[in-house]
C-alpha cells in the first residue's frame, strides 16, 4: 500500500453506509449536551423541562441509541486504521501519525472552543496506539478488545456503583450531583448570555471529559478499535458473509442488547431517578450496547447486499464519505442555536422533544447536502483540509 488517500473505487461502500448511520445516530444522544447543563445528564430531573413526553424521549433514546452508535463508530475507525495503513506498510503509518495528529489539534480547537463532549481527542490518541496492533490475528484483537472493554467496564461499575453507598441522609447536593436551582440557572444565563463566562464552562468540562474519555472510557475505546479491526479482517464490515449469516448475528444481538437497555431504563423510571440506582442503567447498557451495536451492523451489511436498496442506500453512504464534515458541522449548528452572543441563545429552553425534531431536520439535511456535494467533489469540505494537512500538499477536490 502507499502513502496516499483511499481512491474511490477502492472503498467499501458497506464501511460508508454504517458510517453515515453512526453518525446520525452520534447525533440523538449528543444533542442534549448542547441545550442543558453537564449537571442535568447527571441528574435528569434537574431539567425542570424534564416531564411527560421528554422522560419517554429519554427512554426510547437510552434503548436504542445510548452508547450503540458510538460504538459501531469506534469500530469503523478501528477498521479504517487497518484499511487506510495496511499490516506492513511503513510509509503509511507516517502517513497514518500525521492524520492523527491534525486529528488532536483538531479536535482539542473543537473541544475548547466549541464543544465539551468531544471526541476526536481521544480517537486521535487511541488511534495512535492502535495502529501498532494491527497486525494481529483476528483471535488475538478479538481476546484483547474485549479484555480492555471489560476492565473498563469493571472501572464503569466502581464509579457508578459507589453512588448506590451513599448514605440516604446525604442528598445528591450535598455530594455535587445535583445542583441547586440557582446554580442550575446560573449556567443557563451563562449560555445565552455568551462571553468568556461560557468558555470557561466549557472548558471545564472539556478538561473532565478528557479526563473520562481517557481514562474512564479508554479502555472501551481502544478495545472496540480492536474488535471492529478484527471484524474489518473478518470480512463482517465489508458485508462478505451471507445474508443468513448476518441475519442471525443481528437476532441474538438484539434479541440480548434491546431488552437488558429496555429494564435498566424502565428500573430508573421505577427508580424516580434516583442517582443511587443510576449504576444499575449504566451497567446493563454498558454490556447491552455491545450486542445492539453488532445487531444494528448486521442489518446495515443486510441491506449492503441487497442490490435493489441501492438508491436507498446511498444518501446513507455519502452521509459516511463525509462524517468528519457532518459531526463537526453538528457542533457548528448547536452552539448557534443554543448560545446566545453568537447565535440565538436556546440553552435551557429547548425540550427532549423539540431535541427530536432538530436532530430529524438536520438528518434530512445533512443526507440531502452530502448526497448533492459528492456529485461534483470528491471529499466533504473538512476531509479535503484533513487530506491537505496530512500529505503537507492540497488535495484534487473537484471530481
Amino acid at each position: 500500500m502507499n502513502a496516499n488517500p483511499v481512491a474511490a473505487e477502492n472503498r467499501h461502500q458497506s464501511l460508508d453506509v454504517l458510517r453515515g448511520i453512526a453518525i446520525l445516530g452520534i447525533l440523538v444522544m449528543n444533542i442534549p449536551f448542547f441545550f442543558l447543563p453537564m449537571q442535568a445528564q447527571q441528574y435528569l430531573p434537574s431539567d425542570p423541562l424534564f416531564t411527560g413526553a421528554s422522560i419517554d424521549v429519554w427512554f426510547y433514546s437510552h434503548v436504542f441509541f445510548e452508547m450503540k452508535f458510538i460504538t459501531i463508530f469506534s469500530a469503523l475507525f478501528g477498521a479504517g486504521i487497518i484499511l487506510m495503513v495496511g499490516e506492513e506498510a511503513d510509509a503509511s503509518r507516517k502517513v497514518h501519525f500525521s492524520r492523527m495528529r491534525w486529528l488532536l489539534l483538531i479536535g482539542l480547537i473543537h473541544a475548547y472552543v466549541l464543544w465539551y463532549g468531544d471526541i476526536l481527542v481521544s480517537y486521535a490518541v487511541f488511534g495512535m496506539i492502535a495502529v501498532y496492533f494491527r497486525r494481529m490475528s483476528i483471535g488475538k484483537l478479538l481476546f484483547w478488545g474485549l479484555f480492555w472493554i471489560a476492565i473498563a467496564g469493571l472501572l464503569f461499575f466502581a464509579v457508578f456503583g459507589s453512588m448506590a453507598l451513599i448514605p440516604e441522609e446525604m442528598s445528591g447536593t450535598d455530594i455535587g450531583i445535583i445542583p441547586t436551582p440557582e446554580a442550575y440557572q446560573e449556567v443557563v444565563a451563562a449560555y445565552q448570555a455568551g462571553g468568556l463566562e461560557r468558555l470557561g464552562i466549557n472548558a471545564f468540562g472539556a478538561a473532565m471529559g478528557q479526563v473520562m474519555g481517557m481514562g474512564l472510557f479508554g479502555g472501551r475505546i481502544i478495545g472496540v478499535m480492536f474488535i471492529g479491526m478484527a471484524l474489518f479482517k473478518m470480512g463482517f464490515l465489508t458485508a462478505q458473509w451471507s445474508v443468513v449469516r448476518y441475519g442471525m448475528v443481528a437476532i441474538i444481538g438484539l434479541a440480548i442488547g434491546l431488552p437488558l437497555s429496555w429494564w435498566g431504563g424502565q428500573h430508573m423510571i421505577a427508580a424516580e431517578f434516583d442517582f443511587r440506582a443510576f449504576w444499575v442503567p449504566q451497567t446493563l447498557n454498558y454490556v447491552a450496547s455491545l450486542f445492539t451495536a453488532i445487531g444494528y451492523a448486521a442489518l446495515v451489511m443486510i441491506i449492503c447486499k441487497l442490490p435493489f436498496l441501492k438508491l436507498v442506500r446511498y444518501p446513507f453512504g455519502a452521509m459516511g464519505r463525509m462524517a468528519f464534515t457532518n459531526y463537526l458541522s453538528h457542533s457548528l449548528i448547536l452552539v448557534f442555536l443554543s448560545i446566545g452572543g453568537i447565535g440565538l441563545g436556546w440553552f435551557g429552553e429547548v425540550s427532549r422533544v423539540e431535541m427530536v425534531q432538530i436532530v430529524l431536520a438536520i438528518w434530512v439535511g445533512q443526507l440531502v447536502v452530502s448526497t448533492l456535494w459528492l456529485q461534483v467533489f470528491r471529499f466533504g469540505p473538512l476531509e479535503w483540509l484533513w487530506r491537505s494537512l496530512t500529505y503537507g500538499k492540497l488535495q484534487p477536490i473537484f471530481k
